[in-house]
């Protein structure tokens, strides 16, 4: 199996960006964790501050991997592109987020990703990247369970 993780704008400064929204760790540190957990699924990574990059990276690998589990950032909550980019493309995409957007301000309230998106996951800081990795892993199992 395998997945890409995507992270958006400002997701580079994990670690030291708004701890208090975002913890004190670093997205490398815990994606090796990640990594080490799922040692027999390929995790690959990347991030972008850059709404046509992240856009360009979903259509390279939309049509040949198992899974994108996506932290679009702000771009969540602005970007009709990305949401095309989603619905273009075959692989499942999990939404997540590290705060719960919907205790925050209004303006995250909504995600025009959301609608392309085979789920959301928020709120549980660095394990929403976990979890969402879990969700692709068990539609895998269950696709393979009907294709047989």
């Amino acid at each position: 199996m395998n997945i890409l993780v995507i992270n958006g704008p400002n997701l580079n400064l994990l670690g030291v960006r708004e701890p208090g929204i975002y913890g004190s760790r670093g997205f490398e540190d815990y994606l090796d964790e990640l990594r080490k957990r799922y040692s027999s699924i390929k995790i690959d990574y990347f991030q972008s501050n850059h709404e046509g990059s992240i856009i360009d990276k979903i259509h390279e690998v939309g049509f040949t991997i198992d899974g994108i589990v996506l932290n679009a950032g702000a771009y969540t909550h602005t970007s009709v592109a990305i949401a095309d980019a989603i619905s273009a493309v075959k692989t499942p995409v999990i939404e997540v987020h590290i705060s719960n957007v919907h205790r925050r301000e209004e303006f995250r309230h909504h995600s025009y990703l959301s609608p392309s998106c085979v789920g959301v996951i928020c709120g549980f800081g660095l394990d929403s990247y976990r979890l969402g990795v879990e969700a692709l892993i068990e539609m895998n199992k269950k696709d393979n369970k009907e294709t047989k």
